[in-house]
């Protein structure tokens, strides 16, 4: 999982001027009037506040609150449906094609998890596919929805094309995340959830806020140069169509750039070609002439299906053991299991809140006052 804050118990105090914490829960209310404001249902803007708070929470800000402009110019803009009714269009045994009706990816996404474990626990095992959704946030939050049920959860997505495929210039493929979520008998529990790309854009916009510069291997041109420095100039090169995200693995395959583009291209078989959305260069952004017609999978498997639960809580523990007693590397700060970190950075926020940064609080409160809201996050 990327990981952009703390990862210990004791979190750093926050620049000064910088930064401000905000509790998870006052934080997770304010984005929730935001979007009720912006047309959402009551539950719906609930459950999309709540996925982006809890990427905050995890220290994933490039997909946090920070998003929220994003999704409510769709909603303003009716790019995005602000009342989806999500309906099956096929059901067959263990399998689901879900029609996400042009709505925000969360609240598809949501329902999608219930079908799956539902499914999974009748037949031990499942597949639910979505199709003209939008994009949905972390992929990590869908799959931790299934391991709160006890279930291993699997989530993946298409997006907006901002990647090259190897050896190529170009934007062709999404950032297309995959997420598998692991339970496990006591906290934390397994979570690999990461993008196909070597970063998502998201990342690019916060380093573009933050007035960080881009290092060199994460952006390619359209001429095939590799671009660094200032975040905001390579923004503006991306989203103009100059440059793209190099694929996990980085530009061309010595160090293993055909494997991102890849998995990148298998998420978009599974997401978009088979469910009926979009993939590719086709996918749409969240505003835009055409429906973005986004396309997500979820799996859930049903650990019972195969051993008792205890046997696999045990051998779970006994792999974690094994790789937690691996020696270290001298210049490693540790040897982390998958989500660990960010569960930690997560416990660490949940005491003493969500740091957020000035230009962030500004922009939320920007448009909170925009939709008639009188509250203030900062």
């Amino acid at each position: 999982m990327e990981e952009t804050g703390s990862l210990y118990e004791r979190e750093p105090p926050v620049p000064p001027g910088e930064y401000v914490r905000v509790n998870h829960g006052t934080l997770r209310e304010f984005a929730r009037k935001i979007f009720a404001a912006a047309g959402l249902r009551t539950d719906d803007a609930w459950v999309v506040a709540d996925v982006l708070v809890t990427a905050d929470l995890m220290g994933i800000s490039s997909h946090g609150v920070q998003r929220t402009r994003r999704y409510v110019d769709g909603l303003l803009t009716r790019c995005v449906n602000p009342r989806p009714e999500v309906r099956i269009v096929r059901d067959r045994g263990a399998t689901v094609l879900l029609d996400a009706d042009n709505g925000l990816g969360h609240i598809a996404g949501v329902k999608a998890v219930e079908v799956a474990v539902d499914k999974a626990r009748r037949y031990g095992t499942s597949l639910v596919l979505v199709r003209n959704s939008h994009h949905y946030g972390i992929a990590g939050y869908y799959s931790l929805k299934a391991v709160e049920r006890g279930f291993i959860g699997v989530s993946a997505t298409n997006s907006e094309p901002l990647v090259a495929y190897v050896n190529t210039v170009g934007r062709t493929l999404g950032t297309n995340p995959i997420a598998v979520g692991i339970p496990t008998r006591s906290p934390p529990p397994i979570l690999f959830d990461a993008a196909t790309a070597v970063v998502p854009v998201g990342k690019v916009e916060m380093y573009a806020r933050l007035g960080r510069g881009v290092p060199e291997g994460w952006v390619v041109d359209s001429e095939g140069r590799v671009l660094s420095g200032d975040a905001s100039k390579v923004l503006s090169e991306i989203r103009a169509g100059r440059a793209a995200i190099l694929p996990l693995g980085g530009l061309g395959e010595e160090f293993g750039g055909h494997k991102g583009s890849g998995l990148a291209f298998v998420v978009d078989v599974i997401s978009g070609v088979l469910s009926g959305a979009a993939w590719g260069a086709r996918v749409g952004y969240t505003v835009g002439a055409a429906p973005a017609n986004v396309g997500h999978s979820f799996a859930a498997i049903d650990v019972e299906a195969f051993m008792s639960r205890e046997e696999f809580y045990e051998r779970i523990e006994s792999y974690v053991r094994e790789v937690k007693s691996l020696r270290k590397h001298p210049d490693a700060d540790g040897v982390w299991i998958p989500g660990e970190k960010a569960w930690k950075t997560m416990a660490t926020r949940l005491r003493i809140g969500i740091p957020v940064h000035v230009r962030v609080c500004e922009e939320l409160n920007s448009i909170a006052e925009k939709l008639g809201l009188s509250e203030r996050i900062c």
